[in-house]
């Protein structure tokens, strides 16, 4: 995939916009350069429609936004940099005129909108060089990635509007939707999913990590299957067993690595414990988040990193003698400049955000896991705690402990166990976008956030987060409340 600057739409525009332009995995020819009626009539365009929707995930959401709403929201990372509407998010007071809801809003659906391309245009595809069984793929695929999107915006929002077809019109009456609630948006989710997994996902597509790494395969599927019915207000542990045993079981062989450190040394990507990935590979298909984080001494700059393990964040690597993922996830470095809540002298000892262990100059090639096993199975120790089999729970849980040299569990009971699998995904999966997610499933977000004990060094007070219920969800971003009269702000914000 050759990486197309991807513009900022208007919802309207992002689902207006008819063919992506990016090229199919094999160098094609971008199809937004095909005339109308001479788009999607051969199996190259519908391959190369399909790239269109993968390469969304290289957009400033899935690079880093997605850190900046589930790590510095939550109590894992300090907002750094200079950004204010960085520092707002961090702060928990997100307003709706906060430019980077936008930005992530009109991305998702921009990709979302390409989704809807191919699940309309592919059926209509006659070219004998696009087998039946190729089509189905295609249109799984392509469900999938809808899925997988809507989830992001269902996550930060709660219900959004569902655009499930290609818009054509500028007609108020067909851009201007309103909110789904979000049991519609999760059930939406469910039957693209369904639909994917019965249009013959395959488990691999051959030999070649780097394709069954990148592509949806049944296994995603099931993982994000696994995912949705835990964070649904509906939630089905029943369900979210079965997925993510189909997950643990995928004929795909998942496994977990031996050594932690090799999920995230730059050396060892599409591995056996990644189910799907994204495939930065340098150049202008890289990744420029790390340059955001890394400390001078990886970076090559001096100026202050926008993201900063949290002191609540390093004491729970430290409370579980968890030196193996800390060491990992965190690198002290004497910083070129005060921190308010780990140096007020300039050249103090300050942590680094350090999964990624390479900036390239804005062009690594470090990457974020859209599903990895570890996570998986630790859903499966939760859902295993919710439906009353603890024992059976803690074998999973200390499968994971294990690989990190940690003792065995000891939870007495299932609110023990409960709050120790919560810690174990903080501590496996921090940095990965999971922490917010995971405070509000366990109905601990409010509580977890208002009981922090966070000193700024400048006034040496404590940080007040003052947290209220209706900011587990974002606020709609202003400007689509402005052009869209059928939208209703989410409750709680002004």
């Amino acid at each position: 995939m050759k990486l197309n600057k991807i513009a900022i739409y208007t919802l309207a525009g992002a689902l207006l916009m008819g063919a992506p332009a990016c090229d199919e995995f094999l160098e094609l020819e971008p199809i937004s350069e095909a005339t109308t009626e001479n788009a999607y009539k051969s199996a190259t365009d519908a391959e190369a429609a399909l790239v269109g929707v993968y390469e969304s995930f290289q957009a400033e959401y899935y690079i880093w936004d997605n850190l900046v709403f589930s790590e510095i929201l939550s109590d894992n990372y300090y907002a750094g940099g200079d950004n204010a509407e960085i520092f707002a998010v961090d702060n928990i007071a997100i307003t709706p005129t906060n430019s980077r809801l936008w930005n992530n809003w009109s991305q998702i659906y921009n990709a979302i909108a390409k989704a809807n391309v191919v699940l309309q245009k592919v059926p209509l595809i006659t070219d004998p060089q696009l087998s039946e069984t190729r089509k189905a793929q295609i249109l799984g695929e392509a469900s999938f990635l809808r899925a997988y999107h809507y989830f992001q915006l269902v996550k930060l929002w709660g219900g959004v509007p569902l655009v499930l077809e290609p818009v054509t019109s500028l007609d108020p009456a067909v851009t201007q939707k309103p909110r789904a609630t979000e049991i519609e948006v999760y059930n939406q989710i469910v039957a693209d999913l369904t639909f994917a997994l019965d249009n013959r996902l395959p488990d691999t597509y051959g030999g070649e990590a780097n394709v069954n790494k990148a592509r949806a395969t049944r296994g995603a599927a099931n993982a994000l299957l696994a995912k949705a019915w835990a964070q649904r207000p509906d939630r089905d542990y029943t369900k979210v067993l079965q997925y993510a045993d189909a997950v643990i079981n995928s004929p795909a062989g998942y496994e977990l690595l031996p050594n932690f450190n090799h999920l995230f040394d730059g050396t060892h990507y599409n591995n056996a414990e990644s189910i799907m990935e994204i495939q930065f590979i340098g150049g202008n298909e890289a990744n420029w988040g790390p340059q955001m984080l890394l400390p001078p001494s990886l970076s090559g700059d001096t100026w202050r990193k926008f993201m900063t393990p949290s002191r609540n964040l390093v004491n729970a690597y430290d409370s579980e003698g968890d030196n193996v993922r800390k060491n990992t996830t965190i690198l002290f470095e004497n910083a070129p400049w005060s921190d308010e809540f780990w140096s007020v002298s300039t050249g103090g000892s300050v942590p680094f955000a350090y999964r990624w262990k390479s900036a390239n100059g804005w062009a690594s090639t470090n990457r974020q896991y859209i599903f990895r096993l570890g996570d998986i199975m630790l859903l499966k120790a939760e859902a295993l705690n919710e439906l009353n089999r603890l024992e059976e729970a803690r074998t999973v849980l200390n499968t994971v402990r294990r690989r990190v040299n940690l003792g065995p569990n000891t939870s007495a009971n299932k609110e023990e166990m409960r709050m120790a699998i919560l810690k174990e995904r903080r501590l496996e999966l921090a940095q990965e976008g999971h922490r917010w997610d995971d405070l509000r499933r366990y109905g601990v977000a409010v509580e977890t956030m208002n009981n922090l004990n966070e000193i700024d060094l400048r006034t040496n007070t404590k940080k007040d987060y003052n947290v209220a219920t209706h900011e587990l969800f974002l606020p709609i971003p202003q400007s689509e409340i402005n052009r869209n009269p059928q939208l209703v702000q989410t409750p709680g914000y002004n």
